[in-house]
C-alpha cells in the first residue's frame, strides 16, 4: 500500500534518471539537482574476515594483527551522501576541498570514475594536505576511526561558488564539527553559508558528526552554534549520539556510564526523541530526522514545511510533511560493514523528497538505502537505483523489530511504520 500510493510520483522521477547512457548522465550532471558540500576524505578500511575477535585485543602494544586486503575509497559526507545520491539516480554535484598531493589525486580520480561532472565543484588547495581516515570495522562491532581533517579545516563559505548552485533544488552539508573554520567564531561561517543558500530559495539540509571530546571542536558550545544555524536549515539529520553530545551531554554521559551489552540505545524511549526534536524545531529547523542505528529512523516535523517544496517541487504535498511523528524500523541484511550507512540513509531520504513522495515513503526509502549500504564493506558500492530499492521493499523485505519503548505510539501495518500520538496523518 505504502509504495503503491507513491508510484505515480516516483515513476515521473525514475523516467528521467534510469537507464541512461554515459553522455546523458554527464549532461544531467551539468543540470545537477543536489549539491552536497562539506567534509571529504580518503577512507582506508582493512578487512577482518568473518571471525569474531576481542576488539580490545586489537590494540595491544607490540602486537601484530593479521588483516585481509584493504578497501580504499572516498569517505566523509560529500563522498558518501553524494555518491549514494548519484547511484540512486539523482544528478549531483560535490563540493569539497583536497590537497595537491597523492591522496588528493586519488579522491578526485574516484569521484570522476563515477561520473565526469561529479567533481566539478571540488577544490584543490596547494597549502593543505588531503584528509584521510583509517576505519577499524570488525564484524558485528561498531566502527572506530583514526582521522586527519587536513584540507577540511580551511573549507569555508567562499569555497562554494555560485556557478555550482545554478538549478540546484537541495543543498546538503555534512560534518561541520570536523571542519575547523565552520565551528570557530561561534559557528558564524556555517550560519553565513546556510543563510546565503536559503536566500537562493534552495532547500537546505545538515548532517553532523561527533567530534573527539578532547579536541577544539569537542569543547565548543554546540547548543549555541545550532541556535544560530538551525533557523536556516530545513532538514536537520543528526544521529542520536551526535545530538545528545551537542545539546544534552548530561544524558549522554549517564547512558555511557550505565553498563549494558547493547549500548545506550537500549535505554532511550520515544519521549526522549520527541523532547530533543521539539527543542531543535524551536531553534528554527522544519524537520528533524534522527538516525538510531539498528533501531531505525525517527522523523518529527513542525507546523510549517513550505520550504521543502523548493526540493520536492509541484509533486510535493506539503500537508503530508507537516506535524509528523514517525519511526521506521530497519531492514534485515547480511552486514559486511557499517561505514557510511548513516550518510547513505540521508541520501535515501533526500532522494525521496526530490521525487515529491510522503515522509512515510521517504523514511522507508532512507532505511532501505541505509540497509543496502551495509551489504558491502565500503559505503556506496552496494546501493542500487532508487527504483530497485522501492522494488525490494515491495517484494516483502523483512524488517527488524524496534525495541525502543514507544508509549502511545501505534504500528501502522499498511505503511509499516510507527506513528506517534501527535502524528497528523495528512493524506497518507
Amino acid at each position: 500500500m505504502l509504495l503503491g500510493l507513491e508510484s505515480q510520483r516516483e515513476n515521473i522521477f525514475m523516467q528521467k534518471t534510469n537507464n541512461k547512457s554515459g553522455k546523458e548522465i554527464a549532461a544531467d550532471e551539468k543540470q545537477a539537482m543536489v549539491a552536497v558540500a562539506g567534509h571529504i576524505c580518503l577512507d582506508i578500511i582493512p578487512s577482518f574476515g568473518s571471525e569474531e575477535r576481542n576488539f580490545g585485543d586489537l590494540f595491544t602494544p607490540g602486537r601484530l594483527v593479521e588483516v585481509g586486503p584493504a578497501v580504499v575509497s572516498t569517505g566523509g559526507a560529500v563522498s558518501n551522501t553524494g555518491l549514494a545520491l548519484h547511484r540512486l539516480g539523482v544528478p549531483t554535484v560535490m563540493i569539497g576541498k583536497v590537497g595537491r598531493d597523492f591522496l588528493g589525486d586519488m579522491v578526485l580520480n574516484v569521484l570522476r570514475s563515477h561520473g565526469p561532472g561529479l567533481a566539478k565543484g571540488m577544490i584543490v588547495d596547494d597549502s593543505s594536505s588531503t584528509s584521510y581516515t583509517i576505519v577499524i570495522s570488525p564484524p558485528k562491532k561498531d566502527r572506530m576511526f583514526f582521522h586527519c581533517s587536513g584540507a577540511n579545516d580551511v573549507f569555508g563559505n567562499a569555497d562554494i561558488d555560485d556557478r555550482h548552485l545554478g538549478g540546484i533544488r537541495l543543498f546538503h552539508f555534512g560534518y561541520p564539527p570536523l571542519m575547523r573554520k565552520m565551528y570557530r567564531r561561534g559557528g558564524e561561517e556555517l550560519k553565513d553559508l546556510f543563510q546565503r543558500i536559503r536566500e537562493k530559495r534552495i532547500t537546505t539540509s545538515l548532517d553532523m558528526a561527533k567530534p573527539d571530546p578532547t579536541s577544539e571542536a569537542g569543547r565548543k558550545d554546540w547548543n549555541r552554534i545550532l541556535e544560530r544555524v538551525l533557523p536556516y536549515v530545513d532538514i536537520f539529520l543528526p544521529s542520536l549520539e551526535e545530538i545528545l553530545y551537542m545539546i544534552d551531554r548530561k544524558i549522554l554521559k549517564s547512558f555511557n556510564n550505565t553498563p549494558s551489552d547493547e549500548g545506550f540505545m537500549t535505554r532511550i524511549d520515544t519521549g526522549l526523541l520527541d523532547n530533543l526534536a521539539d527543542r531543535l524545531i524551536n531553534m528554527g529547523t522544519l524537520v528533524v530526522v534522527v538516525k538510531l542505528g539498528n533501531q531505525g529512523l525517527y522523523l518529527r516535523s513542525g507546523a510549517n514545511a513550505d520550504r521543502l517544496s523548493y526540493a520536492g517541487g509541484t509533486n510535493l504535498n506539503i500537508t503530508e510533511w507537516t506535524n509528523r511523528q514517525l519511526l521506521a524500523p530497519c531492514f534485515h541484511t547480511h552486514v559486511a560493514g557499517t561505514t557510511g550507512a548513516g550518510d547513505c540513509t540521508i541520501a535515501g531520504l533526500l532522494a525521496g523528497l526530490l521525487t515529491g513522495i510522503s515522509p512515510i515513503a521517504a523514511i522507508t526509502a532512507a532505511v532501505g538505502v541505509g540497509a543496502c549500504s551495509t551489504e558491502t564493506s565500503d559505503a556506496t558500492s552496494g546501493i542500487p537505483s532508487l527504483k530497485a530499492v522501492f522494488n525490494r521493499v515491495q517484494s516483502g523485505w523483512q524488517r527488524h523489530n524496534t525495541s525502543i519503548p514507544k508509549p502511545g505510539w501505534q504500528w501502522d501495518k499498511d505503511d509499516a511504520v510507527w506513528k506517534g500520538p501527535l502524528d497528523r496523518s495528512g493524506t497518507d
